[in-house]
């Protein structure tokens, strides 16, 4: 289902109560869809209608009905419950509020207490409800069973927290449903029911691809990323060290709201003046680093048409990599080998940078302040390690960043803007900026592709037929010379990718050329981002059009035309896909194909799972 827009088929209209309050109501809808719609506020925890979730297993949104012509009431859960005509509901009578009590209190006796330390804390759906309801004791708190639920925190991204897990079974959807990737699955049963890992493996060596879409609708602090704050921090406030600190396209458009600003606010001056104020000593934009991968990535672009190779797939987004290395490991030869734009920034940073600086190259420690929870798993790749040294040393999600300012007592909304000042690694065109968006990249390599062809620009420099939200687009693109018409597609979200590898495996898919964002919308709804309650990617549009806003309002829009790059290149590199271009910006893929398959227990355990009973 997209997630950006929910078609609403024909109905019979139906005549309804709740609370006494005469309603209209919908054949194809529930009882929480109905009061929704009349704001009426009936609480809830596993159920998330923006991905088409509702199990009904949490039952705390209970409400009392009557039927037409029935003298009996009867308590039933609102979001699996349909409407009926006559229909008399109830949402707060003292024996249903008793029950909604009942059942949080029930979803703590094995749910780890020490809520100060919860990565969710304050911003938890369980502590909204819990408070909802008024819950006033905690009967059957066992904490011998809380300790003995898993934590895996195996992997260098994403820390998976059973302890407080509330079995909503959203993750395994959004994983399944979703993004087509089924690394999670319902383990165990009864009291014991746990969300696991297929085939039992480790979060680290299993078949998910840390794009992080279930952190995003976890409802509690069951899932989320590795902290590294106080490793920022450290290294912000060690005087020996020169912090460089880096920010994605996305992350300027994706975080005013969380000081109170619009959705969509482009804050990226107030992000500089905030970092400084923290101790960062450099503050780079990956919107540069975007732009050098331009260079690296159409250049090897046009030299693989040149020689017949197709199709080339983007490489930038280290869940779509991870996703090619464990589930499709016989395309890696069709991955461009250019490194990400964080990679790129983080790799010159201890290279380029301090030789044009004069500063120790030992003395630089790099910090990214990325949307996506796989950028943490990026920098961990041994291939981005040299002699012990990472080209990227710390990543912090958007909500790390978040909560580093809120810790430290920073208003973002009250601070002046500041602008970039780093004279070598700071500039950006509004190529560079739509990176962030999905088809960002296809756009911006095609605007610099067409000008390597032809030396001339295009002359519309938006390509519409690139920009939508469907899950994958395809075009047709008129390139001129030796190239002539290029076809390309990009794809959001894993499970219309999987769908174009398998095509393309099949020999069915005829492109040239295919850009893969894994989460969908892009970085601007990347796994790391601002997390919204009750809510899944409610801000993308918005932020989506504040980034084409800063590329039409950028005095350079295309890649090619940076002046920083142009001095890369003129003092430092020699030329895109050069020797030493070559040697710091590309880098190489693994095998680590995971076998998926299914036993039949796990198949009955699928079939069964939305009437589970706990």
């Amino acid at each position: 289902m997209d997630p950006f827009e929910i078609a609403q088929p024909e109905s019979d209209a139906l005549t309804a109560t709740i609370n006494g309050t005469a309603v209209d109501g919908r054949s194809d809808e529930t009882i929480l869809d109905c009061a929704r719609r009349h704001d009426v506020y009936i609480p809830t925890l596993c159920e998330l209608s923006d991905i088409d979730h509702a199990p009904g297993t949490c039952r705390v949104c209970l409400v009392e009905i009557r039927t037409k012509g029935s003298d009996k009431t009867h308590l039933v859960a609102s979001c699996t419950t349909p409407m009926q005509d006559g229909i008399e509901i109830r949402t707060r009578t003292p024996e249903l509020r008793e029950m909604q009590r009942l059942q949080v209190e029930l979803l703590l006796a094995d749910h780890d207490q020490d809520c100060a330390t919860c990565i969710r804390h304050g911003k938890c759906d369980l502590q909204d409800v819990a408070q909802f309801v008024g819950l006033r004791q905690n009967r059957f708190y066992d904490p011998a069973r809380v300790e003995a639920r898993p934590v895996d925190n195996s992997s260098p991204a994403l820390i998976r927290n059973m302890r407080r897990c509330i079995r909503c079974q959203r993750c395994i959807a959004i994983c399944r449903d979703g993004q087509g990737v089924d690394a999670l699955i319902q383990i165990g049963s009864g009291l014991d029911t746990a969300v696991g890992l297929r085939h039992g493996l480790t979060q680290k060596n299993s078949a998910c691809v840390t794009c992080g879409q279930c952190v995003l609708v976890c409802p509690t602090g069951a899932l989320g990323e590795r902290d590294e704050t106080d490793r920022a921090l450290e290294m912000m406030y060690d005087p020996e060290l020169v912090t460089v600190v880096q920010f994605a396209p996305a992350v300027r458009v994706g975080f005013g709201e969380e000081f109170g600003l619009p959705p969509g606010t482009n804050v990226e001056g107030q992000i500089i003046t905030a970092l400084k104020m923290l101790g960062a000593g450099i503050v780079l934009d990956t919107n540069w680093g975007a732009d050098l991968v331009i260079m690296e990535e159409g250049t090897e672009l046009l030299h693989r048409l040149a020689e017949k190779q197709r199709p080339t797939f983007s490489s930038c987004c280290p869940a779509w990599i991870n996703f090619v290395e464990r589930h499709y490991p016989d395309i890696m030869p069709m991955l461009s080998t250019t490194k990400s734009p964080q990679q790129c920034v983080g790799t010159l940073a201890k290279t380029y940078l301090p030789e044009k600086m004069g500063i120790d190259p030992a003395r630089i420690r790099v910090i990214s302040i990325m949307p996506c929870i796989a950028k943490k798993d990026e920098i961990a790749r041994r291939q981005l390690i040299h002699d012990g040294v990472p080209e990227v040393d710390v990543v912090l999600s958007t909500r790390e960043f978040a909560r580093l300012l809120q810790r430290e007592r920073i208003d973002l909304k009250s601070l002046p803007p500041s602008t970039f000042d780093n004279p070598y690694m700071s500039e950006y065109s509004g190529a560079g900026a739509i990176f962030g968006t999905t088809g960002g990249v296809m756009e911006a390599a095609i605007r610099t592709m067409y000008f390597v062809v032809n030396g001339r620009e295009l002359e519309q420099a938006e390509i519409e037929q690139l920009r939508g939200f469907d899950g994958m687009r395809a075009a047709q693109v008129h390139l001129g010379g030796d190239i002539g018409t290029v076809k390309v597609a990009m794809c959001h979200g894993l499970k219309p990718t999987r769908q174009v590898v398998e095509a393309v495996r099949a020999g069915t898919a005829d492109y040239d050329f295919i850009e893969v964002m894994a989460c969908p919308g892009g970085c601007v709804d990347g796994g790391g981002t601002l997390r919204s309650k009750k809510a899944y990617l409610p801000h993308a549009l918005k932020r989506r059009a504040t980034l084409f806003g800063i590329d039409r309002d950028r005095p350079v829009r295309q890649s090619h035309r940076n002046a920083q790059v142009q001095a890369l290149y003129r003092d430092y590199l020699g030329a895109p896909n050069s020797e030493k271009a070559h040697h710091l910006l590309h880098t190489w893929y693994t095998d680590r194909k995971i076998e998926m398959t299914q036993t039949v227990r796990e198949v009955w355990a699928d079939i069964k799972m939305i009437g589970k009973v706990y």
